[in-house]
């Protein structure tokens, strides 16, 4: 059976990107970033191709795609268009074939004026992995996404911490989020296909992401 994740982030920049290139190299999973801002400084696809060395024909074309490095709603709104979650659609592929679906900033991004990160969550219906920092204030702004989560009655399959190793926040998080903490990407010197894959044979529960 194959395994389809949303990945999302406690805010912008936690490292939602690297994890995914991560997961898609360790799963062999197809790339699919269904919202990208920021364009102009380069698209999250082509970053996840990098790290994870995999080619185009292992990612699906963004549904919009957006110069700004804004929020989706207002990139759209600048760009003169309002994005539609009718015209998002899980990409068709194989059955057996797995995907990581990466969102645009934190669970609670608007999508437009009415719709949020988690409406586009919650019609695709993946798993949703959130990734998370392990500094000072994790515990506040991962119990509250949590909660975000929770409350749009999403599929949480675990926490995914990216840092310095810190026992004592992933205990938190785990005890106060009565969640698990599945895996752990620390700060690597070079970031590549090899790390990354050492890096979940080390730091992650497998047996959550492999059926």
């Amino acid at each position: 059976m194959a395994e389809r994740f949303f990945v999302t982030g406690t805010d912008t920049g936690v490292g939602k990107t690297a994890v995914s290139a991560l997961l898609c190299a360790a799963l062999d999973a197809i790339y699919w970033k269904p919202i990208q801002t920021g364009s102009r400084e380069g698209t999250d696809r082509n970053t996840v191709m990098r790290l994870a060395e995999i080619p185009t024909s292992r990612t699906v074309h963004e549904t919009y795609i957006f110069s700004p490095p804004v929020s989706p709603h207002l990139a759209a709104r600048m760009a003169g268009e309002r994005i539609e979650l009718r015209r998002i659609k899980a990409p068709r592929i194989a059955a057996k074939q797995n995907l990581i679906a990466e969102g645009a900033g934190g669970a609670l991004v608007p999508i437009n004026g009415t719709q949020l990160m988690t409406d586009l969550m919650r019609q695709l219906g993946f798993p949703v992995l959130l990734v998370s920092r392990t500094s000072l204030g994790t515990i506040n702004h991962t119990l509250l996404s949590l909660a975000a989560l929770r409350a749009a009655q999403l599929n949480i399959r675990g926490v995914i911490l990216v840092g310095k190793p810190n026992l004592e926040n992933r205990k938190a998080i785990e005890r106060y989020g009565d969640i698990a903490v599945v895996g752990w990407l620390p700060f690597l010197q070079k970031i590549d296909r090899r790390a990354l894959l050492a890096a979940y044979k080390k730091h992650f529960d497998r047996k959550a992401f492999e059926a």
